[in-house]
């Protein structure tokens, strides 16, 4: 007997044996977790089905959709997913840039600054986002400022998530330790080379994942865009055909199906971005 196979039939450690059990329960954890999604997509599926299936003396039945108006109408709503996510990229690049001067602000030991800064946070979050939205399409006419549907809605999802985003920024700087502010001060830098170079990459780095969070609810906030009549996304395009066509209830579900897929879609790439980012910590 070599030396590899004595090695082998040693005893495992406590420290191994615990490890692999928690590795056991965790993969049980994720077989039951995968079972019982199926199970419910399952019921999710047989619910719109209009199939009967009988359990026991219990027959239950699912809702009859048309199928044939799907098909037909499928590739109609499905171009909206481009103006979907156009403009759920154009307002969160602007929030992410409204967010960090509103957290810099609030920050600031300049009266004016700091006071425009809290009052552009309290103003937007005392607001519905729908009102924002119906204030730049119909009320800034009246001023004489007429805006394309689009940067309406996409100036009002960018101001309103700005203003909820600011937390985020604000904590991500906070959380920068006043050692490394004083260490670059020490190295001669500057107050503008210490906030580019020290202290915004390590707020950003601790303030993605939650702007990740974000972004997901604003691909479905940008719902409220269509409202305006005038921009042909995801969800205007699905109303406008079921209520065309008075197939409301099909198309509701095309498009829920659209926007949870792309919701998995952000998840996921989110989920990959934060183990990225968590490499650092170790």
């Amino acid at each position: 007997m070599n030396i590899f196979s004595k090695a082998q039939d040693a005893p495992k450690s406590q420290a191994e044996l615990i490890y692999e059990l928690q590795a056991r329960k965790e993969r049980h954890f994720r077989a039951n977790v995968g079972l019982s999604w199926f199970i419910l997509l399952f019921i999710l599926v047989f619910t719109f089905s209009g199939q009967e299936i009988t359990i026991g003396s219990t027959t239950f039945s699912g809702i009859k959709v048309d199928t044939e108006f799907i098909r037909n109408n499928l590739t109609f709503i499905a171009g909206g997913l481009g103006e979907t996510i156009r403009i759920s990229i154009m307002s969160i690049v602007l929030a992410m840039i409204l967010a960090l001067l509103a957290a810099l602000g609030r920050l600031s030991t300049f009266p004016p600054i700091y006071a425009l800064s809290t009052f552009y946070v309290s103003l937007i979050r005392g607001t519905p986002l729908y009102l924002q939205i119906f204030f730049f399409f119909l009320a800034l006419p009246q001023l004489g400022i007429i805006l394309p549907g689009i940067i309406a809605g996409v100036l009002a999802l960018g101001l309103n998530y700005g203003a909820y985003m600011s937390e985020i920024f604000r904590a991500g700087l906070s959380s920068v330790g006043k050692g490394q502010r004083e260490a670059a001060i020490a190295l001669g830098m500057t107050p503008t080379q210490t906030m580019r170079r020290v202290i915004l990459p390590q707020a950003l780095r601790f303030a993605i994942p939650p702007v990740g969070n974000e972004f997901i609810a604003m691909t479905k906030d940008s719902a409220l865009v269509s409202a305006t009549g005038f921009v042909h996304e995801l969800m205007w395009r699905s109303t406008k055909v079921g209520r065309a066509q008075f197939h409301n209830l099909e198309a509701l579900i095309m498009a829920a199906m659209f926007y949870w897929g792309l919701t998995l879609i952000l998840t996921y790439v989110q989920s990959i971005i934060e183990k990225r980012l968590a490499k650092g910590d170790r």
